[in-house]
């Protein structure tokens, strides 16, 4: 996996103060996108030991709600791998800390994806321009929904986040 940047204290990705990852590879092109530069799968810099080691820096910080996966798209075909393993040990060295992630996928393509059982918030769907509306929490536009993962498996439908 090949990644642009790691975040720190990020307060606009997620609910609390996050560390977020964000992964290169996207095959969704939405128009305006406000991340184009993590399109390419072989753009950014390899994901290695010392990104991993600084993002659990950054988990081992009491004040550090959990991670956001974002880019890029982290269920990129190229990506649904490494970001999975890469969730399962946060989620066993961290299990207090959220995981959320953001992709371009909808709901129903990527509900039964492993990695699923890690998470706690999907926002999915594309960024739809015409729609963008900086009002909304946590996503772009009114297209994509915030997704309560747990609940929505548990239910066998789409629960939305509420915080």
């Amino acid at each position: 996996m090949r990644y642009h940047n790691i975040t720190k204290d990020d307060m606009v990705n997620g609910d609390g103060i996050r560390v977020v990852l964000w992964v290169a590879g996207c095959n969704h092109h939405c128009k305006e996108c406000q991340n184009p530069i993590t399109w390419d799968i072989n753009g950014g810099i390899p994901f290695d030991e010392s990104a991993k080691q600084e993002i659990f820096d950054e988990l081992n910080k009491d004040y550090v709600s959990g991670i956001t996966f974002s880019g890029g798209d982290p269920l990129h075909p190229q990506n649904r791998d490494w970001v999975k393993d890469l969730s399962d040990e946060i989620k066993q060295k961290f299990p207090n800390k959220t995981q959320w992630l953001y992709t371009g996928y909808l709901w129903n393509e990527v509900k039964d994806l492993p990695i699923m059982k890690n998470l706690d918030v999907v926002i999915d769907g594309k960024f739809e321009i015409e729609g963008r509306d900086t009002n909304l929490k946590w996503r772009g536009s009114p297209n994509q929904n915030v997704i309560d993962v747990q609940k929505s498996l548990e239910q066998n439908k789409l629960v939305l986040y509420c915080d």
